[in-house]
């Protein structure tokens, strides 16, 4: 009988954030499978709009993994992080001549998943 043993991995989204997901994805590719503690203080000084928003993500996946599955928050890496599109805002903008002109707002999902060393 072979007995496959799993990590367990804590989980934390955020849901329709009013954030492009492509600029969102390249604040995540900076943090993914790094330390907890260390992705913290990249988050804290990069200078981008995401950071503050994807900090929040992930303080609450680290209190998830810390209440729920009793992990020490010092051992915890990020094992997953990623953006998904969400729904499209649409609006118009005015033109001349009468015409008008298409504006898409982009939302986005971000789930990040914090599991022990």
């Amino acid at each position: 009988m072979n007995i496959k043993k799993t990590k367990l991995e804590a989980v934390s989204t955020g849901k329709y954030l009013r954030l492009s997901p492509n600029k969102v994805r390249r604040v995540l590719d900076q943090i993914r499978g790094k330390k907890c503690y260390e992705a913290l203080l990249i988050l804290e000084f990069m200078h981008y709009k995401p950071c503050k928003i994807i900090k929040k993500i992930l303080q609450s996946a680290i209190y998830n993994a810390t209440t729920n599955y009793e992990k020490d928050k010092n051992t915890l890496i990020i094992s997953e992080a990623f953006a998904n599109l969400g729904p499209q805002l649409k609006r118009f903008q005015p033109r001349a001549q009468g015409r008008a002109f298409p504006i898409h707002k982009p939302t986005c999902h971000i789930t990040i998943k914090v599991q022990e060393l």
